[in-house]
This record gives structure tokens, C-alpha cells and sequence, in this order.
């Protein structure tokens, strides 16, 4: 396989709030990853998917719709706010909702709040996307302070250490995707257990 492929990355939006900076974090976030030119890029946004309130004994569409989705990308990069020193009911709902896309594949975060800039929330996913068979990302991105730094149309102010901080870990981001797509090429995951 050529290591220079495109890797398919699912952006993922954190929160479903009315009024939610995420709007502006994941545009930002969306920008810097279609500017890296390695990847292609699929934003699932909850808020505008029809996702049932609870799990089903039946899958709804719109969760097999979601499926198809995680099972072509290669990568994730989750962008989450935090609230209450925790991520979002809605991302874990998305999350808890498929299984098998998320396995043998990198996710890397986005994170913002207030003074911690959302490390506390991407400390508790961690386990979560281990106990999925997930590979999490070293590096963050994080915004403290984020209502700050964001003005009304979604520009960051100080971009500079912000876009270092995005350049390396989409790095690490390709390079866990490449390793781990080759990976499941020559033997499907499941097998290897």
C-alpha cells in the first residue's frame, strides 16, 4: 500500500448544545485538517443528525448511516468541550452506539473549556476509546479560556502556537492511520485476536 494515500479522517463535533462554541472550534479544527492535504475529510456533527434519544433494540437509519461513516474513515479527531470537569452525554451516546469502526484505528482530540482547555474531558476518553480497541493521540490541541479566543465569525486569535500544536499531532495522526490501515489490510483486526 502506498503510504502516501489519502487518510479518510471523521471529525467529530463534541456537543449538540443550542448556542455551543463547538460550531467555531470544529471549523477552525476542519480548516487546519483540509489544509494538511493527506486527508479527506468527513465533520459528523450530532446536532444535525437524527439520532435516537436512547439505544434501541433495533438500530435506527440514522445509526447505520453513522456506522457507514466511522467504518470509512481511518482516523478520528474528536472535538470536545468540557463540561463539569467531563465531556458531553452526546459524544459518549455517538460513541457508545457503534462498536467495530472505531477498532485498530488513532483518535486525536481537539479539546477546549475554560481553565484546563478541556484536558480533563480528554483524560476520561481515553479509557473509553482504549476499551474500543482505539489508539488515542499523545498530543492535544487545546484551548483554555476558548470563549476568549474565538471571536464572533469563528477566527482564532494567536494562531500561531495554536497551528504548531495541530500540524504535530495531525502528524502523529497520519502516521498512526498509515500504520494501522496497513495493518488492517494484511490481517483484519478481529482476527488477530
Amino acid at each position: 500500500m502506498p503510504t502516501r494515500s489519502k487518510i479518510n479522517v471523521a471529525l467529530i463535533y463534541g456537543s449538540t448544545r443550542e448556542g455551543r462554541l463547538c460550531d467555531k472550534v470544529a471549523g477552525w479544527a476542519s480548516r487546519q485538517v483540509a489544509q494538511h492535504g493527506d486527508f479527506a475529510l468527513d465533520a459528523i456533527d450530532p446536532a444535525a443528525l437524527s439520532l435516537p434519544s436512547r439505544h434501541e433494540v433495533r438500530e435506527a437509519p440514522e445509526l447505520a448511516r453513522l456506522r457507514q461513516r466511522l467504518a470509512w474513515a481511518d482516523a478520528f479527531v474528536i472535538v470536545t468541550p468540557e463540561y463539569n470537569h467531563g465531556y458531553p452525554a452526546s459524544l459518549k451516546f455517538l460513541i457508545d452506539s457503534v462498536y467495530g469502526p472505531w477498532q485498530a484505528k488513532p483518535v486525536a482530540f481537539v479539546a477546549y473549556g475554560g481553565a484546563s482547555g478541556g484536558l480533563r474531558a480528554v483524560e476520561q476518553l481515553r479509557p473509553v476509546f482504549a476499551e474500543l480497541h482505539a489508539v488515542t493521540i499523545r498530543d492535544v490541541v487545546s484551548f483554555a479560556q476558548a470563549w476568549q479566543r474565538f471571536d464572533a465569525d469563528g477566527n482564532l486569535s494567536g494562531q500561531a502556537r495554536a497551528h504548531e500544536a495541530m500540524a504535530a499531532m495531525l502528524a502523529q495522526l497520519r502516521w498512526w492511520a498509515v500504520a494501522l490501515r496497513t495493518a488492517r489490510l494484511a490481517v483484519p483486526y478481529m482476527q488477530a485476536a
